[in-house]
């Protein structure tokens, strides 16, 4: 389904690909793990260990949003256009799960050369215990949702799915992550228009719905905020987001930072990252709204957690 063009500009982003539209990339905190011992946020936050997660894709290039802020492959980047919102002809879930597993241990083969790694991770690296269903694309546009997560689960591993809430249908009958996001990029309609850029007329009326959603999941659940400086974090944009979150009920708010990468560098400036103070201050201004406690925070990763508990729920031990 992935064209020589297309292929290639993931190639040079540094995606592997698996089948005919999954893809894996080992995250900048999985190195850090193995040849520093540092960690990223969701180690800290939830206990998932940085060097055994599998950050992969089932929908690589495929989104019902264009978001301002994403560093997604998008057509005008390279001329090539595509059915960006339609999966067809999909791979089976055991088929993308064997490839993903197949393309990380190959990844970290290179790192068995380098003296500052830690051996004994290394080899825990080779079994990941953990899947992050994000990476790119809107995992829920795979038909195959649930049965990749039940796949994944019956193998031992936990799982996070992170979508853009546009698929309300599909989450009213999804098998449950072991930790679910909803991303929610802006505090009204208007704004959700200029920085989602939808590619579906009704989307936010469909996010809603997701949210609305959210209070019936068992498992913990995550409303993620990306903020971009001179966009989406004004004084006003406060009570849009309150209003959003007190509808969903999330376990945990994640305040996080625009970071400045991949294909979002052609449309936003470097100057549209918050610093972590003040995406801090934005956070502590939104709890007061909420009835939220400000419970952990990463100024490396610029986020910070948000929630009515007063410890996380630590997800994974291994």
């Amino acid at each position: 389904m992935l064209n020589d063009e297309i292929y290639s500009a993931l190639r040079r982003q540094g995606y592997h690909i698996v089948g005919r539209h999954s893809a894996v990339k080992t995250c900048h905190w999985l190195k850090k793990s193995l040849t520093k011992g540092e960690y990223c946020y969701k180690q800290q936050f939830y206990g998932i260990q940085s060097h055994r997660c599998l950050q992969m894709t089932p929908s690589v290039v495929y989104c019902t949003n264009k978001c301002i802020y994403c560093w997604r492959l998008v057509p005008e980047a390279i001329g090539v256009s595509w059915n960006e919102i339609e999966l067809l002809d999909v791979d089976d879930p055991e088929v993308i799960i064997d490839g993903a597993i197949a393309e990380q241990r190959r990844l970290l083969t290179g790192f068995y050369g380098n003296p500052q790694v830690d051996r004994k991770k290394l080899e825990e690296a080779m079994n990941p215990k953990h899947a992050a269903i994000s990476l790119s694309g809107e995992p829920t546009l795979y038909p195959k949702i649930g049965e990749l997560i039940e796949a994944f689960h019956a193998r031992g591993m936990t799982t996070f799915l992170v979508t853009n809430g546009t698929r309300p249908d599909v989450l009213s009958k999804i098998t449950e992550p072991t930790q679910l996001y909803i991303s929610v990029s802006a505090p009204n309609e208007d704004k959700y228009r200029n920085i989602c850029r939808p590619l579906i007329r009704d989307n936010w009326v469909k996010l809603n719905k997701s949210l609305e959603l959210m209070k019936s999941f068992s498992c913990p659940t995550v409303i993620r905020l990306t903020l971009v400086k001179g966009l989406n974090m004004e004084g006003g944009d406060l009570q849009g987001y309150s209003e959003l979150i007190l509808k969903a009920e999330p376990t945990y708010v994640e305040l996080k930072a625009y970071m400045h990468l991949g294909y979002s560098t052609a449309r936003l400036k470097f100057e549209n990252m918050p610093s972590h103070q003040e995406v801090r201050d934005f956070a502590e201004r939104l709890a007061s709204m909420i009835g939220y406690n400000l419970l952990d925070e990463n100024s490396k990763s610029r986020v910070v957690l948000l929630s009515r508990l007063t410890k996380p729920i630590k997800v994974s031990r291994e």
